[in-house]
């Protein structure tokens, strides 16, 4: 049988899963002890998203699929991956010894026993890693000799969504490096047209993952994954924390972009000035 429900190595699977899971967990453990040493949370999400590099390479390596397929997964998830890493990187170490605003209201609030807590919420972001690598994992089983042109699109979706992630992270950056910005709101560049184009990039590259995994047997239940991190992205971490902070550092200048500006997907702008 073929597509979705193609029979897996389900031995190969469960050795994926157990290293994968083996080294997210010992991964967060050596993170967490150095946030403690160091007394930064933030830096958790550098290893979150570097983590995905590890866990792709450990199915490329254990895999039993086509191997250019393998590798080729790898590379993508890897160029992704520690290009977030170093720009998540780059912020935390501009903050410290301050920690991002999301963490210190974390350890105020976790109070006591906040190293505990923070060791619990480092080893979530780890169960989590692996449960979103599950694209990578199918792909690196699919033993198919050739590319699936569902994996060619979700490639070119992803190269499209890597670019517009990382010019919004540009535009934003060099904005902020500008001292004639301060107290202003970004609203130039991708910015023009959504407020959080760099959230809807990243978005954009969780649907990218799930298309190149719909190619291998089984890959349609990875649609969780852009599922997942939509609401994540509009209603957990991403955009509300970020509107929130903006709003208080911000307020009524902030509020007269909300109004004029699409909150995530890049729309024509209402402002016409």
């Amino acid at each position: 049988m073929t597509g979705l429900f193609a029979p897996l190595d389900l031995h190969t699977v469960l050795i994926e899963a157990g290293v994968a899971t083996a080294i997210a967990v010992l991964l967060m453990v050596a993170v967490w002890l150095l946030s403690v040493r160091i007394h930064n949370a933030g830096i958790v999400d550098v290893a979150w998203s570097g983590s995905f590099t590890l866990l792709a390479w450990v199915y490329a390596w254990l895999g039993t699929g086509w191997l250019p397929r393998r590798l080729a997964v790898a590379a993508l998830v890897s160029l992704w991956s520690l290009r977030l890493t170093l720009h998540l990187w780059r912020r935390v170490a501009a903050l410290h010894p301050r920690e991002d605003s999301r963490y210190e209201e974390l350890r105020n609030k976790w109070t006591p026993n906040t190293g505990i807590k923070f060791l619990l919420f480092f080893e979530v972001q780890a169960l989590l890693a692996v449960v979103l690598s599950l694209p990578y994992a199918l792909a690196s089983l699919n033993a198919r000799p050739e590319f699936h042109p569902l994996e060619i699109a979700g490639a070119v979706l992803f190269l499209a969504a890597l670019c517009g992630e990382a010019l919004s992270d540009h535009q934003l950056s060099a904005f902020k490096h500008d001292p004639a910005s301060h107290g202003r709101t970004m609203r130039e560049g991708l910015w023009r047209y959504s407020r959080h184009p760099n959230y809807f990039f990243e978005w954009l590259i969780w649907v990218a993952w799930f298309v190149i995994a719909a190619g291998s047997p089984w890959g349609l239940i990875t649609v969780y994954c852009p599922l997942l991190m939509l609401h994540f992205l509009l209603n957990v971490t991403g955009v509300p924390m970020a509107e929130e902070q903006s709003l208080k550092s911000r307020g009524d200048e902030y509020r007269s972009y909300q109004k004029v500006t699409s909150r995530f997907i890049p729309l024509p702008s209402k402002d016409r000035t």
